[in-house]
């Protein structure tokens, strides 16, 4: 048996599958969100077209806030918004937040539990010729770390909207990441969705390694999953879209059936999602382990599927890698 969790997915293979940025999902989601509930608000630092905070403009012109290019300013007045009882969203690019105001994210946000929503937009090196200045690639570091934060990277548009109203519904700060660029759309209305589950999206009837994937890396790492299982090596993939906090239970149930791991993230190698994983199996359940990452440097102008081939992060890396990783382990 190739996949016992076809039935989550759709289309994996098809060439001619939807493609759509993340952001999207943030857009059409945050939307949803504000009619279920009149005190969601969203607050921009002079990019609603780029991060989609326009679709929530339009439909809601007296609960959105453009505070022009002040991204400190637009943490502290979410913060502010929250104490008078409102949900606040706040986008701007990542590498501007948190990258730019991650001192009022943490002192007027994290620090307070103040109930606001930090959308971090064109994150990775998705955003192609934009070039090192805006690819953002430390941001799921910066923002794991902070105490009370929950910290969501999802897989495709649709799980991207999913994620936006389940932040809107539950209570606390939130960081949610998105691409720019268009990425496959594999997961459906029914694909099941909770912050802090992790989603197995490959399971081979006797898998040898486990992949463990966040983000649009997630579509690669089961594409490598399936080249896996033409050469007689299965596997486990793993959509961890919530890197804070972990589906521990999942990710060490992994580990333990097939004795090795790796994960896939387009971010610094160093402190991000694998870091996070490793920690927790070095605590709880030790096996040979291989983050594969951006390897401690900047990006760099490109077209962002050559961006990914030129990091290592293409589908027929993953493959290779975890061939070679079984190989020596």
């Amino acid at each position: 048996m190739l996949n016992k969790n076809a039935h989550l997915v759709e289309n994996l293979f098809d060439s001619n599958i939807t493609k759509k940025p993340t952001r999207d999902g943030f857009g059409s989601g945050v939307v949803e969100a504000g009619r279920a509930n009149s005190n969601v608000v969203v607050l921009c630092a002079d990019l609603s077209e780029s991060t989609r905070a326009q679709w929530f403009e339009k439909e809601f012109p007296e609960r959105f806030v453009e505070v022009g290019i002040a991204e400190q300013n637009m943490a502290a007045l979410a913060a502010g918004f929250f104490a008078a009882g409102k949900v606040p969203f706040i986008a701007s690019y990542a590498a501007f937040n948190p990258g730019r105001n991650y001192e009022q994210i943490r002192t007027t946000i994290a620090l307070n539990e103040s109930n606001v929503k930090v959308c971090g937009m064109h994150a990775g090196v998705s955003v192609g010729p934009d070039g090192a200045t805006h690819q953002m690639l430390e941001d799921l570091g910066l923002m794991r770390m902070l105490p009370h934060m929950t910290v969501i990277n999802p897989a495709d548009a649709i799980e991207a909207h999913k994620a936006v109203i389940a932040a809107a519904a539950m209570t606390g700060p939130v960081y949610l990441r998105f691409a720019r660029s268009a990425s496959p759309v594999f997961t459906t209305d029914e694909t099941p969705f909770e912050i802090g589950k992790a989603l197995t999206l490959w399971e081979s009837e006797k898998p040898q390694v486990a992949i463990l994937a966040t983000g649009p890396m997630s579509y690669r790492a089961v594409t490598a999953a399936s080249a896996l299982e033409s050469e007689g090596i299965g596997s486990i993939v793993l959509n961890i879209h919530t890197i804070k906090p972990l589906d521990n239970k999942a990710v060490i149930e992994a580990a333990r059936r097939t004795g090795n791991v790796i994960t896939v993230e387009e971010h610094q190698a160093a402190g991000g999602f694998g870091s996070a994983i490793a920690e927790l199996l070095v605590r709880e359940y030790p096996v040979p382990m291989r983050i594969m990452g951006i390897q401690d440097v900047f990006g760099q102008s490109g077209e962002p599927d050559e961006l990914l081939e030129y990091y290592g992060l293409g589908a027929p890396h993953i493959k290779d890698v975890a061939r070679a990783f079984l190989e020596k382990h």
